[in-house]
């Protein structure tokens, strides 16, 4: 086997909250392309070579940063990639409670030419603010129409929206007001995310038709209503967007929102819950959705954010709602009708390519922390892994266990858990009191349909709910909320 020049990453000096991963891995024209975060550090492999570049077009360092979002698009021998740089990095206080300067942020977009093995630097901008930035870039979008970038900004202070920017650099124009996290090529359009608050999360989608220059949008404020199991999400935040069978995919924490926003008379937007845990923050969060067997692959990822240091009575909510780690991540492949799990791995899958017959993943051992949280390294251990693609697709799926606490889905649906390919699947629940609970039945057919009900009475206690004679996928919900009941979840 091929040995990869750099495999894995242990903590290294990066001045942010907690730690990066591995962002934007695409191997293109004999090149492979990742951007190791927090160190700020974009790799170029090509066989048993290997390039370095450390951002000092931005600014000077030492710096850190450099993509967590996974900003990156290829078009002939150029690989665009993009993000946001501390150059240089500015490090604060002492003790608990430190924190990063944001007066040296960019927000920024570069360029790799394969044939020439050169970066150039197309385009940065900050606001030079020490605790607020301009929208860092999180997705690139080639748009082929018009030979030019469609760049996503929803994370930031200012300068948020959709915007252009031509391949050659220069002023980056802004398209559309409304924040964007995630977009993709759809049809004839550009399609992206609308995203205006990371408290409220996914609020609709928004498409550039690439031929006539006009935007339509539409609005899906409350997911409940376009719900297969009528019931809503939890801060549905947006981790990744994908074009399959001629439908958009949006892949956001507590499931996906699938259909034609194009045509949604014809078929509209709705939300399929997948893996999803309540108060919690297990979700497709800041990692990709990979087109793989004509399916796509897509990570639910167990620890992506975190927050050590609360310093309100809200954040010590949002502390325990971040941190609980409910079970493995995941990796879903979804092949409609059919979502199955093929694999569970560690803390969270940054990353993902396809280079020949390898699946190439980025991962790391540790989430990115929060505004008090700042240590002069990066915290995780994060490296490449290879696993074969056939074999992940033609493989049982692996067996697996999440244990959700019962203050967590108090008054909401959860679950969304895919049974394919599972014997003797099954809840184990230790409650409080009596209760009745309800259980949804539904698959991921194109179009969607709604899902089948039906309602169970447990007991007091321990009792065992069989889920072998159900299948597809399916979502639960308590009648009563009982935040001492315990659930564990198990896949064999």
């Amino acid at each position: 086997m091929r040995v990869l020049p750099s495999y894995r990453f242990p903590p290294r000096y990066g001045p942010e909250w907690g730690s990066g991963g591995i962002f934007g891995l695409r191997y293109h024209r004999g090149t492979l392309y990742f951007t190791l975060a927090f160190e700020a550090e974009a790799h170029f492999v090509r066989g048993d070579r290997e390039r370095v570049y450390r951002y000092e077009l931005v600014g000077h360092g030492p710096v850190s940063g450099g993509d967590t979002y996974n900003a990156v698009d290829a078009v002939d021998s150029e690989i665009f990639f993009g993000g946001w740089v501390h150059a240089p990095a500015v490090y604060q206080g002492g003790g608990r409670g430190r924190t990063i300067s944001f007066v040296n942020k960019w927000s920024h977009v570069h360029v790799y030419d394969t044939d020439e093995d050169e970066v150039r630097l197309l385009w940065r901008e900050s606001i030079h603010h020490p605790t607020d930035w301009a929208g860092e870039v999180s997705n690139i979008v080639y748009d082929p129409v018009n030979d030019r970038l469609l760049l996503s900004r929803a994370d930031g202070h200012a300068n948020l929206g959709v915007y252009e920017l031509g391949r050659r650099g220069g002023d980056a124009k802004r398209l559309s007001e409304y924040p964007s996290l995630k977009g993709t090529l759809f049809l004839d359009h550009a399609c992206f995310d609308i995203m205006r608050s990371f408290r409220v999360g996914f609020e609709g989608v928004q498409c550039l038709d690439l031929v006539e220059g006009r935007w339509t949008r539409q609005r899906l404020l409350d997911l409940a209503q376009v719900s297969l199991d009528g019931h809503g999400v939890i801060t549905p935040l947006v981790g990744a967007v994908a074009s399959a069978y001629a439908r958009l995919f949006a892949f956001v924490k507590g499931g996906v929102v699938v259909g034609n926003p194009l045509e949604p008379e014809r078929e509209p937007m709705r939300f399929v819950r997948l893996l999803d845990f309540g108060f919690n923050g297990y979700g497709p969060l800041r990692t990709v959705a990979l087109p793989l067997g004509g399916g796509l692959l897509v990570a639910f990822n167990a620890y992506t954010h975190g927050l050590l240091n609360p310093s309100s009575e809200e954040e010590k909510l949002y502390a325990e709602f971040l941190n609980t780690i409910v079970g493995p991540s995941t990796l879903v492949y979804i092949a409609p009708s059919m979502a199955r799990i093929v694999a569970g791995l560690g803390a969270r899958v940054t990353s993902m390519e396809l280079v020949g017959e390898k699946l190439l993943l980025g991962v790391d051992t540790t989430a990115n922390l929060m505004r008090l949280d700042a240590t002069p390294i990066d915290a995780g251990e994060r490296g490449l892994v290879e696993l074969s693609a056939s074999t992940l697709l033609a493989s049982q799926p692996p067996p697996l266990s999440f244990s959700v606490p019962g203050r967590a889905i108090r008054g909401v649906a959860w679950g969304g858990v895919p049974l394919e390919g599972y014997r003797e699947p099954r809840l184990v629940l230790r409650l409080t009191h009596r209760n009745r609970l309800h259980i949804y039945e539904y698959d991921l057919a194109l179009p969607p349909a709604h899902a089948h009900e039906e309602v169970v009475d447990v007991p007091q206690g321990r009792s065992v709910v069989e889920l072998s004679g159900y299948s597809g996928v399916v979502s639960f919900r308590f009648e009563e909320d009982d935040p001492g009941a315990w659930i564990r979840i198990e896949l064999r």
